[in-house]
């Protein structure tokens, strides 16, 4: 038996995100809207957003989405979410970090020089990361998503890259190696 009892999700993202969230001429959040079945109510003076509709599958989807542009994604690379073997994960650098000039210095660890830790942890996971405020968001399929995690939380640790690089390597080749077995 189908329920139409109405649901509703209320979520802050940063009020410099919120113009990303609707996009021009409000299409990104129109296509949101038809492509989860939720409607989108959004404050843009304070932040807030409401996401109401009947599909509890939906409004968490949307709810996921709206969250990843908040912490930095790009819609387009927010919109993976759709898909069903994708996860969103927040990691607070706060824990790691002991001073402003440590949250700094972290985030720095994460990025690399001119993005190339960023750039090798998503290549080699599969996943998509975004550095903004005290938080990383990653984006990516499940078995991606916990080699980056593990990754970034090492190196925010205080591993060398290097090592970081070559547990990852070693762990893509394993993943690589399984799906070829398991497509015969």
């Amino acid at each position: 038996m189908a329920s139409n009892e109405e649901y509703s999700y209320e979520l802050r993202i940063p009020k410099e995100r919120i113009a990303v969230l609707i996009g021009t001429k409000g299409e990104v959040k129109k296509q949101l809207e038809l492509a989860t079945k939720t409607k989108i109510d959004i404050d843009s003076d304070e932040g807030e957003v409401i996401i109401s509709g009947t599909d509890a599958l939906g409004l968490y989807t949307t709810r996921e989405i709206i969250r990843a542009i908040g912490r930095g994604f790009n819609p387009e690379t927010a919109q993976l979410l759709l898909k069903q073997d994708y996860g969103l994960e927040l990691i607070d650098i706060g824990i790691y970090a002991k001073s402003k000039e440590d949250l700094i210095r972290l985030r720095g660890r994460v990025i690399g020089e001119g993005g190339k830790a960023r750039r090798i942890i998503e290549d080699l996971t599969q996943s998509h990361i975004s550095v903004f405020g005290k938080t990383v968001a990653l984006l990516g399929n499940f078995e991606g998503l916990g080699m980056a995690r593990k990754a970034i939380e090492t190196l925010l640790e205080g591993a060398p890259h290097s090592n970081v690089y070559k547990w990852l390597e070693k762990r893509a080749k394993e993943l690589k190696r399984r799906s070829v077995l398991e497509s015969f």
